[in-house]
């Protein structure tokens, strides 16, 4: 039986660091996430945006701090936690030798002691969820980029995770396309009460998916900005989160 889930925050970031060598990337980060609830990290391009999303999977440590990650601590976590957490890499990054279902199956066939028959139910199953129980036999190189996107969700979702955490799932995508991913998303936090930490810099998918945002600066070295995207471009007294949000340019803001 899995542990029991935190009864309110399923992630806690304390007071943060990530250096590589002399550079620091940011420092000072601390923020929570709710259960059931869609944090989006958004910033301009070398912020740190992608490493802290890596280090909320447990794939690289704080130079400083800690992060708990559904009541464990990320620096001692061992592999039972990444079968807790669901993850959809940019691009989707599913393997092209096998089928979409073949794709969904392969983290019960590595973490389960489920029949072939039982996976197989499963991986289908999964694939219903997103919209693909049509498309099971297909290959990754027969389908397009928003169906990738939906296929690399349901492996995500194989083990039952309670959070996932998806790297820039609207990049590349048309805006008809990325709309249906944003209700995807919304539709699976209401139908399975997942939370989810989102990496975009998409201003209409923040707005339409995100309960709140965090906001990293490259030059701030951290946290500039937290709260409800909908109203932080008109609230906050930062010059560059009003530029996002804006869609300013930076020499304006600064």
């Amino acid at each position: 039986m899995s542990p029991a889930l935190p009864a309110d925050d399923v992630i806690t970031v304390t007071d943060v660091a990530r250096s590589f060598g002399p550079r620091v990337l940011f420092r000072h980060v601390g923020f929570v996430v709710h259960r059931g609830e869609i944090l989006v990290i958004l910033g301009g391009s070398g912020c740190g945006k992608s490493t802290l999303l890596r280090m909320l999977m447990g794939l690289l440590e704080p130079t400083e701090g800690r992060i708990e990650v559904l009541g464990v601590d990320i620096a001692t976590a061992d592999t039972a936690l990444r079968t807790r957490v669901g993850v959809m890499f940019q691009m989707g990054a599913l393997f092209g030798s096998m089928t979409l279902l073949e794709n969904v199956m392969l983290p019960l066939e590595m973490h389960t002691d489920l029949p072939p028959a039982a996976r197989r139910s499963v991986a289908l199953t999964k694939l219903g969820l997103v919209g693909l129980a049509d498309a099971a036999a297909l290959m990754p190189a027969e389908i397009s980029g928003g169906m990738a996107k939906r296929a690399a969700i349901a492996r995500a979702l194989a083990l039952d995770p309670p959070l996932l955490f998806l790297d820039e799932p609207s990049a590349g995508l048309d805006p008809i396309t990325s709309a249906g991913l944003d209700r995807l998303i919304l539709d699976l936090r209401r139908d399975l009460g997942i939370s989810f930490v989102v990496v975009t810099h998409e201003l209409e998918s923040i707005r339409t998916i995100a309960d709140r945002c965090i906001m990293l600066d490259k030059a701030a070295q951290g946290m500039i900005a937290e709260g409800d995207p909908r109203t932080l471009g008109e609230t906050s007294e930062h010059p560059i989160v009003r530029a996002f949000f804006r869609r300013e340019a930076a020499g304006d803001a600064r």
